[in-house]
């Protein structure tokens, strides 16, 4: 499997092919691409998913993808690690809970994203905005960000409803995507509260999850917030009682509780 290495904080491509010419890969970084014209079909993790004009999709580290080309493509592709991510987080919390929902549910949209016709344009000069940049990223850090997070605030508003439908797999990804966009609010996470948003009772939710995942719900709940905790903490841009109050914590305390 080849995978390429992105060094650089921030990338941005603009081009257009008739052949689609790298191997199934994967790489070291996010991308999120925008087809500004073309259409074809994407293949991620081994899943093929048609694309067209305005199509938008969200890769991550370990993705593996490739595109098979049925007429001349332009892409616009913004690259992003997560070192860029941390270090532009201290802008407005709710823009980068959007993005940081986004990316790490992936699962729930490897299908891409088509977007509401208003929100259609929206992101058409947004991205539109994003290539004007990419000769000169560095200088455009902070303006790229910017699109970054209103990007990510169109596709969350356009993400499929969270229903429960028969099928265990989709089932698990509604609560996966859920306990995600969710993580921020402990009181959203409370069976109780679980079980009514999803059709059932607190005695089912929990053994339901771990029949179906070899976890307890409470235990990957703990895990996906320490993970998100520890980023933080890596990023030197928080302090302890910011991440308590972004995450509804009691105090500081309980921080380093969860990640010790």
């Amino acid at each position: 499997m080849k995978r390429y290495r992105q060094f650089q904080p921030l990338v941005v491509e603009d081009f257009e092919v008739g052949e689609w010419l790298h191997p199934a890969h994967n790489h070291n970084h996010y991308e999120l691409i925008y087809v500004k014209k073309g259409k074809g079909v994407h293949v991620v993790n081994q899943l093929a998913q048609p694309y067209q004009a305005g199509t938008i999709f969200l890769l991550g580290p370990e993705d593996q993808h490739y595109f098979e080309i049925a007429a001349p493509t332009r892409f616009i592709y913004l690259k992003f690690t997560d070192p860029y991510l941390y270090k532009q987080s201290s802008g407005p919390a709710q823009g980068w809970q959007h993005l940081e929902y986004l990316i790490k549910s992936r699962e729930t949209h490897q299908s891409g994203f088509r977007l509401m016709e208003v929100d259609n344009k929206i992101a058409a000069r947004l991205f539109d905005t994003v290539a004007t940049m990419k000769e000169d990223t560095v200088g455009n850090e902070q303006l790229l960000w910017w699109q970054l997070l209103s990007i990510a605030s169109i596709l969350q508003r356009n993400m499929p409803e969270l229903k429960v439908v028969p099928g265990r797999g989709k089932d698990m990804q509604a609560i996966f995507c859920y306990v995600h966009k969710h993580i921020y609010e402990p009181e959203q996470l409370r069976a109780p509260v679980m079980a009514d948003q999803f059709n059932t009772t607190a005695d089912y939710i929990g053994p339901y999850f771990k029949r179906n995942t070899g976890i307890t719900l409470r235990d990957y709940i703990q895990a996906y917030r320490k993970t998100l905790i520890t980023q933080r903490l890596a990023s030197g841009q928080y302090s302890l009682k910011e991440i308590a109050a972004e995450f509804g914590l009691t105090d500081e305390s309980h921080v380093k509780k969860l990640v010790k």
